[in-house]
C-alpha cells in the first residue's frame, strides 16, 4: 500500500512515551477519554520513518479490544478510530493486524464517519476530519482490498461516502473522499457491481449540477479511474439492455440511454466501450431501439465535445449520419432534430451535416419545406418545451440575420413570443423552461450587433415580448416590483456582453441633453414653420438635428421625412407627452400613461408617421429602467446579498449581482433617477454589514451630489459616517466618499482636513489602508484640488519615491509568473498603489490644467507616463519588475496619456510621443490592447482628442483576436457614417497622411516585401472604413502630396514615406477601380500638417523624388498582381448570374443558421464574454468601459455597417502577425527617447 514518508534525516528514533492502560476495570470513561487524547496527540506527532515501532505494541493490542471499538461513549471511539488511524500511518508499508482485526478497524472507522461526521458543528468533529483525512493522505484503506470481505466492506464504504457527502461538508472533506474512492477502485481486482450502481446513481439525480455535491464526487472520482472503470462501465449498460429489450421494457433502456448523455457531459473517457455498443444499436431491426440509439448519439455529437467524439469515433459518426435514409419517419426525424444542434457545436463536419440536412431540405413537397420553417411560430409554450431542442430554437434565432426583412421579422417574433410565454415559468425557476427559452434574450442582444436592420428588427421585439411595459390595474395602479424583478431575472441569463448591449439600450447611457430632447426643443422653436426671430438658425438647427437623429434609424431618409412631418404637425400635447416621457424623474405609471396616449394620439393624427414616432419613443424614454426601479433594486441587493461579498450562485445572489450591474451603470451615466431616493440610499449606507451595499449607495449618492449639489447629505450623522469611510481602508468606500465629500457642505474644510490625515498616516499605514488612502488622493487631486495642494509635496514626493519607484519583483512563491495579467480584484495591495498614484499623477495634470502653471505641474508626470511606455511599464530601461505589474502599469500611463491628450495645453507633448502611445494599439497583451482600444472610444467619443487620435483604431489590422479588430470597426464604422460630412473630412480623411506618417515610423516598417505586405493590410483595413465615391479623390491626392514634403526627423523616415505613398496610390487605384470609382483630380487644395512634415529644400530635389519609384521591383509586381485579381473578381461579380433554384439559394444563405458567418477559428485566450461571435463583439465596442456616450448614440451600442459582414475572415485566410513590440523594441526606445529630449 501506499504511504507517506517524511525525510528522517540522521535523528534516532523516537519512542511513544505513553504507556498507560487503556483496558481494565475501573476505568471511568472520562480517564479513558483523557487518555486516549493523550496517546493521540501524542501519534499524531510522530514521523514514520523516525519512530520506534515496538514502542507501540501495547497501544496496538488495547486499541482493538471490545470494550474501546463498543464502548457506548462516541468520544472514545473516535479518538480511538484516529489512534487506529495513526498507528495505521506509523506501521506502513505494513499493517500491524490480522486480516480478521482489520476488517473489524476499518467497519469500525467507517461506522463512526458515517454516524459523526454530520457538520462541522457536530461533535468531535475534529476528530472525524483528521480520520478522514488520514485514510485519504496515508492510503492505508487499500488495506480493505486484501480482505476476506472486501467487497462487501467496498460496497458499504461507496454507500456511506455517497450518502455522507450530501450533507454539504467542507471542500476538503469532499476530496478526501474522492481520494479514498479512488485509491480503492485503482487497488481492487474487480469492482463489485453494487458499488459502480451506486456510482451510476449519481448521475441520474434531478438536481444534476456541479452544485449537488454528490454528483461533483462522483464526476472526480469517475474522471480520476477512467481507465480502470471502463470496461465495468460498458458492461453495466450492455446488461441493462440485453435484460430489458427481449421484454421490450424501453423505459428502462431509455433511462440507461439517459444516463449515457449525462455521464458524456462530465466523464467522456468512461464510454470508451460503450459508443461501439450504441453505433451496434444504429443497425437493429427495432426502430425504438434504432431510434433511441440514434438520439442519444445526436445530443452526445451535440454537446461541447461533441468534435472529439467525431474524431475518436469517425465510424460511429458516418453510421449514425446515415440514418438520414433511415425507412423509418421516427428515425429520421430523430436526426433532423439532433442535426439542428450539430450545426453550430461542430463546426469541423459542418459541411456533412448541411448535406444531409439539403437532402430533407430537397423535400419534393413544398409545402412540408415551407412547415418547417415556419413551425415555430406556431408552437405554444408546451410544444416548444418538450419536443423542439433548444438548438433547434437558435438556429431559428439565427434567420433574424437573414437578408430579406420578412424572414427576419418571422424568426424574431417567433423567439420573441416563445419567450413571452415562457418567462412565467423562467420565473418561478422551473428548470425545463430555464434551460429552453432563458438564452432567447441574449440572443437577440446578440444578433442586434450584426447590422442597422437587424437591430431595427429586434429593439421592438425586445420592447414588446421581453422588457414589455407592464399593464395597469383595474385601478390604475403598476406593480413597479415586479417589472423591476423580471429586468432583473431576465438578466440572469445574459453573459457581460449582452448586460452591457441591454443597458445601452436604455436611455440612461445617453450625454443630456440627448438628440432626442434638442429635436422637441428645436421643434418647439420652429412652431411649425411660424418664426418670428432668428429663422435662419432655427431652420438650420432642426435640420442638424434631424439629420443627425435620422442617422441612427435604420432608413434614415424615411426617419428624416417622418421627423421633420412631426415637426410640421406642431402640436404641444404631443411635445409635452414627450418631455414627460423623457424625464428622469417620471415615474412608471405616468410614463405609461404618456406613452399610451402619445402613441394613440400619433395613431389618429398621422399614421405614416407611427412606426418611426415608436422607434423614437423607444429610443427616447425611460422604459427599461426608470426611476421607480431604483427602490427594488437597492432591496434586491441588499436581501440578496446580506453580507456584501457578491459571492454565490443562489437566485438571490444573481438578482443581487444583476441590481449592482444596473445601479453601477445609472450612477456613471444617470443619477438624476436617484432624486427621489436621497433618503433611502443615506440610510442604506448605515448598513455596515454589507459592504457591497454601502459601496454602491455612497456611489449613487456621489454621483446626484456631482449632478446637483444640493441633493448632497447634511445630516451631522451622514456626514460624521462618510468622513469615517473615507479614512477606512476599504478603497472602494473610502473612493466614493470622497467624491461625496468633495461635494458636500463645507466641503473645503473638510477635505483639506482629510488630505493633512491621509499626507500626515501614508508613511506608517498598512497596504490595504495605504490603497484606500491614495484613493482618495485620486478623487480629491481633481475634485478637491486647492485642498490637495497644501499637501502636495509632501504626497507626491511619498508616492513617487515609496510607491512608483520602489520596484515591484515578481513572487518567488507565484507559479503563475508568466501571467502578464491578473483581473482587478486580484490585484495585490502594491499593484493597485501603484496604478492609483498613476490617476493622481494624472489627475492634478487635469485639475491644473487651466491655470497658468498647467505645463510646469504636468511635464514631469507626462514624461513619467511616456518612460513607462518605452520601458513596458517600468520606469528603468533593466527593470526586472513583475510582468503583471508592467502590464498594469503601462495600460494605466497610455491610457492617461489619452486623457491628457483631450487637454489643449498638453496635447502638443502628447502628440510629440504620439507613435509610442499609438502602438500601445499593438501590446503584447490582449487585456491591454482591448482595454486601451476601449478607453479611446470612451475619451474620442465624450471628450475632444486630437483629430490624429483617429487613426489608433486602424493600428487593430492585424491583430491576432478578432474582437479587437471588429470593435474597431464597429467604431470607426459608426462614428464616420454618423458624423457630419465637414467633420469627416477633418477627423478621418485628412489623417490619412497622420496615418500613413506613423506606419512610415511603425518598428515593423521596413522596405522587405513581407513587411510591406503587412504595410498594405493597413492602408486596405483604413480604405475599407473610410473610402468612397465622394473621397477617393482626396485621399489619391493626399497620398500623392506626401511626395511633395520631407518627414520633419530624418531622411530614412522620409523614404518609408515616400514608399508609403506609392504603396497607397497603388491600393487606392485598385479600389477604385474594383468599385468603377472615377478617380479625378481633386479641385481643392489641401495643407498637410507642419508639425510632422517640412517642405523640400528645392525644386531639384522635389522633382528628384517625385521621379524615382521608391517601392521594390518585388513589391511593384505583387501590386500588378493584386490589381489584376481585384478586376477579374469584380468583372466575376457583374458578370450576369444564372437564375439558382430554390434550394440552392437556402444552401447559400450568408447567414448560417446559427446566425453567424462562417469564420477561422480565433485564439483560445479571452475573457468571461469572449466566447460570441465578433458581430455580438462590435455591439458592446461601442460603449464598454465609456464612462458617457455621444448623444447621438442616444444610449444604444451601435452595430456595423451592413456590409462588413463581407469582410470576415474566411478559414485558411493567413493570419498576419503583430509584432510592434517583438521586432523593434530598441527603435521604440530610441525613438521615444529623442522625441522625449526633443520636449525638453
Amino acid at each position: 500500500m501506499v504511504a507517506q514518508t517524511r525525510a528522517g534525516g540522521t535523528s534516532s528514533p523516537r519512542k511513544l512515551k505513553f504507556h498507560e492502560k487503556l483496558v481494565g476495570k475501573g476505568l471511568s470513561t472520562d480517564t479513558l477519554l483523557k487518555k486516549l487524547k493523550n496517546l493521540h496527540t501524542e501519534l499524531a506527532e510522530l514521523d514514520q520513518d523516525l519512530v520506534d515501532v515496538t514502542s507501540l505494541a501495547l497501544a496496538r493490542k488495547e486499541l482493538i479490544h471490545t470494550t474501546i471499538l463498543l464502548h457506548k461513549d462516541r468520544g472514545v471511539k473516535a479518538y480511538a478510530a484516529c489512534c487506529l488511524a495513526d498507528l495505521l500511518r506509523l506501521y506502513a508499508p505494513d499493517a500491524p493486524y490480522t486480516h480478521n482485526e482489520l476488517r473489524d478497524i476499518f467497519q469500525f472507522f467507517f461506522r463512526q464517519l458515517s454516524t459523526g461526521l454530520k457538520g462541522s458543528d457536530s461533535s468531535y468533529y475534529n476528530e472525524y476530519f483528521h480520520l478522514l483525512e488520514s485514510l485519504s493522505t496515508v492510503k492505508s484503506v487499500v488495506l480493505v482490498c486484501d480482505l476476506p470481505n472486501a467487497e462487501e466492506l467496498m460496497v458499504d464504504i461507496f454507500r456511506d461516502f455517497f450518502n455522507l457527502v450530501r450533507h454539504d461538508l467542507a471542500k476538503k472533506i469532499e476530496i478526501f473522499m474522492a481520494d479514498i474512492l479512488v485509491a480503492l477502485i485503482d487497488e481492487c481486482q474487480v469492482l463489485p457491481s453494487d458499488a459502480l450502481e451506486t456510482v451510476m446513481a449519481q448521475f441520474m439525480d434531478k438536481n444534476l449540477g456541479m452544485d449537488n455535491s454528490a454528483y461533483r464526487l462522483a464526476v472526480q472520482v469517475c474522471n480520476s479511474t477512467a481507465d480502470k472503470l471502463q470496461r465495468h462501465v460498458c458492461q453495466y449498460f450492455t446488461d441493462i439492455i440485453v435484460q430489458h429489450s427481449a421484454d421490450e421494457e424501453f423505459n428502462d433502456i431509455r433511462n440507461a440511454h439517459n444516463l449515457i448523455k449525462q455521464i458524456n457531459r462530465s466523464c467522456p473517457a468512461l464510454l470508451h466501450n460503450v459508443i461501439p455498443q450504441l453505433e451496434e444499436e444504429l443497425r437493429v431491426e427495432d426502430v425504438q431501439l434504432r431510434s433511441l440509439a440514434t438520439q442519444v448519439l445526436g445530443e452526445m455529437f451535440a454537446d461541447k465535445g461533441g468534435a472529439d467524439l467525431v474524431r475518436k469515433y469517425p465510424t460511429t459518426w458516418n453510421v449514425w449520419l446515415l440514418r438520414k435514409n433511415d425507412k423509418s419517419p421516427a428515425v429520421r426525424l430523430t436526426l433532423v432534430e439532433a442535426a439542428k444542434g450539430l450545426i453550430a457545436n461542430l463546426p469541423e463536419q459542418r459541411e456533412s451535416v448541411e448535406e444531409a440536412m439539403q437532402a430533407k431540405l430537397l423535400d419534393p413537397d413544398e409545402k412540408v419545406r415551407a412547415a418547417v420553417c415556419k413551425l415555430y411560430s406556431q408552437l405554444d409554450y408546451e410544444a416548444a418545451l418538450h419536443h423542439v431542442s433548444q438548438q433547434q430554437l437558435r438556429n431559428v434565432a439565427g434567420r433574424s440575420l437573414d437578408k430579406k426583412n420578412s424572414v427576419r421579422v418571422e424568426a424574431l417574433n417567433s423567439i420573441g413570443k416563445l419567450y413571452s410565454l415562457a418567462y412565467p415559468e423562467i420565473e418561478n425557476g422551473d428548470p425545463a423552461a430555464v434551460q429552453q427559452f432563458a438564452w432567447i434574450p441574449e440572443s437577440l442582444l446578440h444578433m442586434s450587433a450584426s447590422t442597422q436592420e437587424v437591430k431595427a428588427a429586434v429593439e421592438p421585439v425586445l420592447a414588446e415580448y421581453v422588457f414589455p411595459l407592464p399593464s395597469t390595474s383595474s385601478k390604475g395602479d403598476v406593480d413597479e416590483v415586479a417589472w423591476t424583478d423580471k429586468l432583473l431575472t431576465t438578466m440572469k441569463f445574459l453573459d457581460e456582453k449582452a448586460i452591457n448591449t441591454l443597458l445601452g439600450t436604455s436611455s440612461i447611457k445617453a450625454t443630456r441633453p440627448t438628440g432626442y430632447e434638442r429635436f422637441i426643443d428645436c421643434c418647439v422653436e420652429n412652431n411649425g414653420g411660424i418664426i418670428d426671430e432668428n429663422e435662419d438658425e432655427i431652420v438650420r438647427k432642426l435640420k442638424f438635428v434631424t439629420q443627425k437623429l435620422a442617422a441612427t434609424f435604420p432608413d434614415p431618409q424615411k426617419a428624416s421625412d417622418d421627423l421633420n412631418a412631426f415637426a410640421k404637425l406642431n402640436e404641444g400635447r404631443l411635445y409635452k407627452l414627450l418631455k414627460t416621457c423623457m424625464d428622469p424623474q417620471t415615474d412608471l405609471k405616468t410614463l405609461i400613461k404618456s406613452s399610451n396616449e402619445f402613441m394613440r394620439r400619433i395613431e389618429q393624427s398621422s399614421p405614416g408617421i407611427h412606426a418611426t414616432l415608436a422607434t423614437f419613443l423607444r429610443k427616447a424614454s425611460f422604459r427599461l429602467i426608470n426611476q421607480s426601479s431604483i427602490p427594488t433594486l437597492v432591496k434586491r441587493l441588499q436581501r440578496g446579498d446580506p453580507a456584501g461579498d457578491g459571492y454565490g450562485t443562489s437566485q438571490a445572489q444573481l438578482s443581487a449581482n444583476n441590481a449592482q450591474a444596473v445601479l453601477t451603470t445609472v450612477s456613471k451615466h444617470c443619477p438624476a433617477l436617484y432624486k427621489p431616493h436621497v433618503g433611502e440610499l443615506t440610510k442604506a449606507i448605515a448598513d455596515e454589514k454589507n459592504p457591497r451595499l454601502v459601496e454602491l449607495c455612497l456611489q449613487a449618492l456621489a454621483a446626484v451630489a456631482k449632478w446637483d449639489e444640493r441633493l448632497a447629505p447634511t445630516d451631522k450623522r451622514t456626514a460624521e459616517r462618510v468622513m469615517r469611510f473615507v479614512l477606512d481602508s476599504n478603497h472602494r468606500h473610502a473612493k466614493f466618499s470622497a467624491r461625496l465629500l468633495a461635494k458636500s457642505k463645507n466641503s473645503d474644510e473638510t477635505c483639506a482636513e482629510v488630505v493633512n490625515t491621509i499626507s500626515d498616516e501614508l508613511p506608517d499605514v498598512d497596504p490595504e489602508k495605504l490603497v484606500a488612502h491614495i484613493a482618495v488622493l485620486v478623487e480629491l487631486s481633481l475634485m478637491a484640488p486647492d485642498a490637495f495642494e497644501q499637501k502636495s509635496e509632501t504626497i507626491m514626493s511619498f508616492l513617487l519615491k515609496q510607491i512608483l519607484i520602489e520596484p515591484s519583483l515578481p513572487d518567488p512563491d507565484d507559479m503563475n509568473n508568466e501571467i502578464e495579467w491578473v483581473d482587478n480584484d486580484d490585484l495585490t495591495p502594491t499593484m493597485r498603489a501603484k496604478i492609483l498614484s498613476l490617476k493622481v499623477c494624472r489627475n492634478r495634470c487635469l485639475a491644473h490644467a487651466s491655470s497658468d502653471s498647467a505645463l510646469d505641474i504636468a511635464t514631469p508626470f507626462l514624461k513619467m507616463f511616456i518612460t513607462l511606455l518605452e520601458f513596458g511599464g517600468s520606469l528603468k530601461a533593466d527593470s526586472e519588475d513583475d510582468p503583471k505589474v508592467r502590464t498594469r502599469m503601462r495600460l494605466q500611463a497610455a491610457v492617461s496619456l489619452l486623457r491628457l491628450a483631450a487637454i489643449e495645453k498638453y496635447a502638443s507633448f502628447v502628440s510629440n510621443n504620439f507613435v509610442l502611445l499609438a502602438i500601445t494599439m499593438q501590446d503584447p497583451c490582449y487585456q491591454v490592447r482591448i482595454e486601451f482600444l476601449r478607453k479611446f472610444m470612451s475619451i474620442a467619443t465624450t471628450q475632444k482628442l486630437p483629430a490624429h487620435f483617429n487613426v489608433i483604431p486602424f493600428l487593430t489590422v492585424h491583430d491576432p483576436e478578432a474582437d479587437v479588430k471588429t470593435m474597431a470597426k464597429a467604431y470607426v464604422s459608426y462614428v464616420f457614417r454618423t458624423a457630419p460630412p465637414s467633420s469627416r473630412v477633418n477627423t478621418f480623411e485628412i489623417i490619412f497622411v497622420r496615418f500613413l506618417h506613423l506606419l512610415a515610423h511603425h518598428p515593423d516598417f521596413s522596405l522587405a516585401q513581407e513587411s510591406l505586405v503587412d504595410m498594405a493590410k493597413y492602408i486596405d483595413f483604413y480604405l475599407e472604413l473610410i473610402s468612397s465615391a465622394d473621397n477617393i479623390s482626396l485621399l489619391y491626392h493626399i497620398s500623392g502630396k506626401i511626395k511633395t514634403v520631407r518627414d520633419s526627423e530624418s531622411h530614412g523616415y522620409s523614404e518609408n514615406l515616400y514608399a508609403l505613398s506609392e504603396l497607397a496610390q497603388h491600393i487606392i487605384q485598385t479600389r477604385a477601380h474594383a468599385h468603377s470609382w472615377a478617380l479625378q483630380s481633386y479641385p481643392g487644395k489641401i495643407k498637410l500638417f507642419s508639425d510632422i512634415l517640412r517642405p523640400l529644400p528645392n525644386p531639384e530635389a522635389a522633382n528628384e523624388i517625385l521621379k524615382r519609384v521608391y517601392l521594390p521591383h518585388e513589391t511593384m509586381d505583387w501590386l500588378k498582381e493584386q490589381a489584376k485579381s481585384a478586376r477579374a473578381a469584380a468583372a466575376a461579380e457583374n458578370k450576369p448570374k444564372p437564375e439558382r433554384k430554390p434550394a440552392a439559394k437556402r444552401k447559400a444563405a450568408v447567414p448560417r443558421t446559427n446566425g453567424h458567418a462562417k469564420r477561422a477559428r480565433a485564439s483560445t485566450r479571452r475573457n468571461k464574454y469572449d466566447d460570441a461571435s465578433s458581430e455580438d463583439d462590435e455591439e458592446s465596442s461601442a460603449t464598454d468601459g465609456s464612462s458617457d456616450e455621444a448623444e447621438e448614440r442616444d444610449g444604444a451600442q451601435e452595430p456595423k455597417s451592413a456590409t462588413s459582414s463581407a469582410d470576415e475572415e474566411e478559414p485558411g485566410e493567413e493570419r498576419p502577425r503583430r509584432g510592434a513590440r517583438t521586432k523593434a523594441k530598441a527603435k521604440i526606445k530610441q525613438q521615444a527617447s529623442r522625441k522625449s529630449a526633443k520636449a525638453k
